[in-house]
């Protein structure tokens, strides 16, 4: 038996002992290998291999080919795009010609281009409805046909409106100058709001000497690179030179403008009205609505009747049906082709007049499926939780009732129209609530300053040692001079103070020195002397830190956010709505000639028609019918020197709309919360906060500000951001106080309030100083607003105590989609600068 154990023990080996030492694994990376992989998993196949989908690898060659695919289809999505415009499958190309220079005539490159020798064909002469000098031509040597409108600048809303549609600009410049103070501003706009393809032409090259040409042409073409730097100049004196241009305009590559590209639009080109009957209105007589029905080609994507078109500059409306008539400007190169196969019940035939091809409907509006007009939330006062009084509150009810102060009244008063009557202190109380609401903002920021008197010059001289005779000889002469001199000057005086306006001088002044203040002290109030503070900043509240002290964005709402829409995710819906858009298919396709008949549409759009201006549709997307509060990203233009002051009415553009607003201005920032700015800043990016229809980006915007005369400058052009009505902007004020003793960390402060009960109600409140000190308020010293104060360090003599206040702040609600016509710009004199509000 011993024998047999001692075989064993030497057949297992030695066996170590629980002290045995384990030393550390290899680092191999924390990863396993291939090997390993294979004997852990034994064959079997995750949970989440099985149910997801399974990647096939390629090979090197497959990866290639596809790579190339995708490359090819990329490529000629591309072609047929380009080769689709112009031609017959596709709309007419529509080229605008404008002019950038007061010395130009753009009527004469529209001549040219009429001419026989440029090898084009008139079929259509004005072609665009309201535009006297269009006309479409047909070039059967291109295989293109043309659709050519020669537009006045002088109406900035109708240039903007045609350069949105328009799929080519031809910039008419001056052979020196290329352009003046009016063309660059025309090209500020039109570069801000997104600019199409181009060409460049100029006149009058060729009648200079021929030694002077080259010179002429390399002067243009450097003043024309700052704009355009590698645009083509082409010169545009004869029928040779239109021919070169329409090559061009053909055979250039599109530039592909986001905002018109994923929505249909449409350029009419022929307008009718019909009124509604009364009986299809009210009931009580004309209504002044009718039934507008537009021509025009397709373009962008497929229109849907069931969609809402918007006109620009006059609102959003419902389509009934659409026609298909038949196209005014063919370009037949072959033997017509046989028309597509339509399923019965889909297309109904309209007789047309005697001589006239029949009018097809080709889709008629679903009640039950068509896009609602509502804008405006409906909103119901008595929405809220409404809870029954209890008996305990009826009887106190009623004792208040008996309790009643007794006061004087009319004669002939009831007891209920007394219980409306306030008394002074109640009126006073109310009257504070409402300017606050509203009044404050403008009032906050108002500084008081001491306007110094001029001194007066005083040129008496004592009288010197030479005779009374010269002396009365040369004041009578000096006399005479001072009465010439006078009577000039006087005249002169008159005739330059008939073109001011003393008030909006005034009021230019007036702003001046409020952006001025608030620069030199940003956002610095007075306390008030005839009211206590802890009233009349009763709105206000303090934070410990501005970035991560929490503000409820659902706290305290206006009356007017109940009237407006909101999005779980913005950007997720404007994803998924852009997403179906493009796939869309059906409809009146790119291309296509229609009519358009638009229910419900004021007289004053035929109006527009009638005074020449253009006449623009896009078809909305879903939802951009509705309010809400969109956000846009501006930066102020050079141009623009005077103080623009927040919640003062603009005139936007913002994509296809058109609009006047009173926005709030905000700074850009990543953070949750977001400093409301007083006025535009010129040297930075800030977000423009507005009441206005829901729009999909990317959008170009343009703000404007009309003045008295009528005219409206460019004030600041960007983009539009997104629509978020939980956006936080806060207004901030800050009350200074000056220290009277100092006493190591501990100042007595004062200035700042005027009674001990303000001092007790912004207790809680921190304070901070202008040399960077941070403490708070320890107690009050009297009754007259002295408090002491124990700061982190100790206060400089000259160190200001300042303490900040914030409130949420919202955008008027002044929305008003009829924007009237902007008067021709003028080139004029700044008599205010803006560059000593720079912060030193």
């Amino acid at each position: 038996m011993v024998k047999m154990a001692a075989n064993e023990e030497k057949q297992q080996g030695h066996r170590p002992g629980i002290y045995k030492q384990k030393n550390k694994g290899h680092k191999h990376g924390k990863h396993r290998t291939k090997g390993e992989l294979e004997r852990e998993q034994k064959g079997r196949v995750s949970v989440t291999a099985l149910t997801k989908k399974q990647r096939k690898e390629h090979k090197r060659m497959d990866r290639r080919h596809k790579a190339s695919q995708l490359r090819r289809n990329k490529k000629d999505i591309v072609l047929t795009e380009k080769r689709r415009l112009g031609t017959r499958d596709g709309p007419p190309h529509l080229v605008a010609v404008l002019s950038l220079h007061a010395g130009v005539d753009a009527a004469a490159v529209t001549k040219l281009l009429r001419g026989n020798g440029a090898g084009g064909v008139i079929h259509q002469e004005q072609c665009v409805s309201g535009v006297s000098d269009s006309f479409g031509l047909l070039l059967p040597r291109f295989k293109q046909r043309f659709t050519f409108i020669s537009h006045s600048t002088a109406d900035i809303h109708s240039l903007l409106d045609v350069a949105k549609i328009a799929d080519s600009l031809v910039f008419v410049l001056d052979s020196t100058e290329g352009w003046d103070s009016y063309g660059e501003y025309c090209l500020s706009c039109l570069f801000a709001q997104g600019l199409p393809s181009h060409a460049l032409v100029c006149q009058g090259v060729s009648n200079l000497p021929v030694k002077k040409r080259v010179d002429s042409r390399r002067a243009l073409s450097k003043i024309t690179e700052i704009r355009f730097p590698d645009a083509r100049l082409f010169p545009l004196d004869s029928e040779q030179d239109a021919t070169l241009l329409l090559r061009h305009l053909g055979s250039q590559r599109q530039r592909k403008l986001g905002f018109r590209s994923r929505r249909s639009h449409l350029l009419a080109q022929n307008v009718t009205f019909t009124p509604n009957c009364p009986t299809e209105g009210t009931g009580d007589g004309p209504t002044g609505l009718g039934t507008l029905c537009v021509s025009g080609y397709v373009r962008g994507r497929p229109l849907q009747v069931d969609r809402l078109v918007h006109i620009s500059g006059h609102g959003d409306f419902q389509l009934s049906q659409i026609d298909a008539p038949p196209d005014p400007l063919p370009l037949i190169l072959t033997p017509a082709r046989p028309a597509r196969p339509v399923k019965e019940g889909d297309v109904d035939m309209l007789d047309g007049g005697e001589g006239e091809a029949p009018v097809r409907v080709l889709m008629k509006a679903n009640p039950s499926c068509r896009e609602s007009l509502l804008a405006e939330a409906e909103v119901d006062p008595m929405d809220g939780e409404q809870t029954w009084p209890t008996d305990t509150e009826l009887l106190e009810a009623e004792e208040d009732r008996k309790n009643k102060r007794v006061m004087k009244v009319p004669k002939g008063t009831s007891d209920y129209q007394a219980a409306w009557i306030l008394d002074e202190d109640e009126e006073k109380n109310g009257d504070l609530d409402e300017e606050s609401s509203e009044e404050d903002d403008d009032d906050d920021d108002m500084l008081d300053e001491a306007m110094d008197g001029e001194d007066e010059d005083n040129n008496s001289q004592e009288p010197g040692s030479d005779s009374a005779s010269e002396g009365e000889e040369e004041e009578e002469e000096e006399e005479d001079e001072d009465e010439v001199c006078s009577k000039e000057r006087t005249g002169a005086d008159e005739r330059y103070d008939e073109d001011i306006d003393k008030a909006a001088e005034e009021e230019g002044l007036k702003r001046y020195r409020e952006a001025r203040a608030n620069v030199m002290f940003p956002d610095e109030v007075d306390t008030p002397l005839d009211m206590p503070a802890r009233i009349r900043f009763q709105r206000y509240r303090g934070l410990k830190s501005f970035r991560s002290s929490p503000w409820d964005p659902m706290e305290n709402l206006p009356a007017n956010y109940s009237r407006i829409f909101q999005f779980q995710s913005f950007e997720r819906t404007r994803r998924r709505i852009l997403a179906e858009a493009a796939a869309e298919e059906e409809g009146a396709m790119v291309g296509w000639y229609v009519t358009l008949h638009i229910n419900d549409v004021p007289l004053s759009v035929m109006e527009s028609v009638h005074s020449g201006r253009p006449l623009v549709l896009v078809s909305l997307l879903p939802h951009e019918q509705k309010m809400s509060v969109m956000h846009l990203l501006v930066r102020r233009h050079p141009s623009n020197t005077e103080p623009i002051k927040s919640k003062e009415e603009l005139v936007f553009h913002c994509g296809f709309r058109r609009f006047r607003a009173s926005p709030i201005f905000s700074q850009h920032t990543s953070a949750d919360k977001h400093k409301m700015e007083r006025f535009l800043k010129p040297d930075a990016p800030t977000v423009v906060s507005v009441y206005a229809p829901i729009t999909f980006p990317p959008a170009g915007v343009l703000l404007f500000k009309q003045r008295n005369d009528g005219i409206q400058d460019l004030v600041a052009t960007g983009s539009l951001l997104n629509c978020d009505p939980r956006r936080v902007t806060l207004k901030r004020i800050v009350l200074s106080g000056h220290p009277l003793k100092i006493n190591q960390r501990s100042a007595v402060v004062r200035y700042m309030f005027f009674n001990r009960d303000d001092i007790l109600w912004f207790k809680p409140v921190e304070l901070r100083t202008k040399w960077g000190r941070r403490g708070h308020i320890k107690e009050s010293l009297g009754t007259h607003g002295h408090m002491k104060c124990v700061f982190d360090n100790q206060l400089p003599s000259q160190d200001t105590v300042l303490m900040n206040l914030f409130k949420r702040v919202y955008p008027r609600w002044t929305y008003d989609p009829y924007v009237p016509l902007s008067l021709p710009w003028v080139k004029r004199e700044v008599t205010v600068e803006m560059d000593d509000l720079e912060m030193e």
